[in-house]
């Protein structure tokens, strides 16, 4: 059974059960897939290591949104289909680090980097680095598969699932388009704060919060008042949580958020944060804007002038203002909630603080 979260810590304890979950879940797997020799133990093993350490707020808002529509505190079916959540994510960083070029993911290697690693130490054909990217795309795939598996298998009735099923559809469609639109803005140029703001709303509002809420909550039976008003808290706190993530992809220690700092601007990703620069900059600043953001050679001191620059135009200020005030947004939608369980309200609040007041 699940024990009761405090709502004092809504993810700390969840975490740990969320993990044991995933664990059973890659144990059946790797029993399964064993007759297929090393190379998939490897990928098992590799699909592991995606889950491990996690904040876990999908899974998280999942469990909330159940509780917040009603749904049973004890019944443990409920945290087999949130954790599936966590497959969906670590689906989508294999995939974006690949994006990216990204060396690094939570202080290790990225999955890319450490499958072209092992190609070059087991002195295998071809090329190792085409080999890294190869096996990643297909390890996220693979996560990809296992959202669905463990949320159909997660013990829930049928015609629970049937609820929920159309928001969990929505949120693996969304993330996608988001990415692409991201991709699709950076290849472009478009700098506008407009745009910025889609990918925001695409790529991680909808995804990070909402549709988890929503999942929880129709898994519970939620109606169409309270899906409305976890939309109403949802987003802004998504939106929220994505602008934070701007700021600390500049401004974040890499010893905290395991990723090297200002690696948003060395690969020039559109941010809200470096849009409203770009809005504000006086003819010098988006020139020295223009010329450093997307640098892949950027070193330490570059990465602080144009920091510095980001601040001076006070675009930082203006993000961090725009971060509190959906908060707030979010907080009064919360409030205007018919949530009759006080913990689960209590805990949405304090989840709210946990995504834009997060350091890493």
């Amino acid at each position: 059974m699940v024990a009761a979260m405090s709502a004092a810590s809504p993810l700390t304890e969840l975490r740990g059960r969320v993990q044991q979950t995933l664990n059973e879940f890659v144990d059946a797997k790797r029993r399964q897939l064993a007759a297929l020799g090393q190379p998939v133990e490897e990928m098992v093993s590799a699909a592991q290591q995606a889950v491990v350490n996690g904040k876990r707020l999908r899974a998280g808002y999942c469990y909330w949104g159940w509780r917040a529509a009603g749904g049973d505190r004890h019944d443990d079916r409920v945290m087999r289909a949130a954790a599936a959540l966590e497959w969906l994510q670590s689906s989508a960083l294999v995939h974006d680090d690949i994006m990216d070029a990204s060396d690094v993911r939570r202080g290790r290697p990225a999955l890319h980097r450490a499958f072209a690693e092992r190609h070059k130490m087991a002195g295998w054909r071809g090329d190792p680095e085409q080999y890294g990217i190869s096996a990643a795309i297909l390890l996220g795939d693979l996560l990809l598969a296992w959202v669905d598996e463990m949320f159909h298998d997660c013990g829930l009735p049928p015609t629970a699932l049937a609820r929920a099923l159309p928001y969990l559809d929505a949120c693996k469609t969304e993330v996608v388009a988001g990415q692409f639109l991201d991709l699709a803005n950076q290849a472009s140029g478009d700098s506008s704060v407009e745009a910025a703001m889609r990918v925001v709303r695409f790529k991680a509002a909808k995804y990070t919060v909402e549709r988890p809420l929503h999942l929880g909550a129709a898994l519970a039976g939620a109606g169409k008042p309270l899906l409305d008003h976890l939309s109403g808290y949802g987003l802004p706190v998504g939106e929220a949580f994505q602008l934070r993530d701007d700021v600390l992809g500049a401004f974040g220690n890499a010893a905290v958020t395991g990723k090297p700092a200002g690696d948003d601007l060395r690969q020039g990703k559109r941010t809200v944060l470096l849009a409203k620069a770009h809005q504000l900059a006086d003819e010098r600043q988006r020139r020295l804007l223009d010329e450093g953001v997307g640098r892949a050679d950027l070193d330490a001191d570059a990465v602080a002038r144009l920091c510095q620059v980001i601040v001076s135009t006070g675009a930082l200020a203006r993000v961090e203002e725009q971060i509190e005030t959906l908060r707030e947004t979010a907080l009064g939608a919360l409030d205007s909630a018919a949530v009759d369980d006080d913990e689960a309200r209590h805990a949405l609040r304090v989840l709210a603080d946990l995504s834009v007041r997060r350091q890493s």
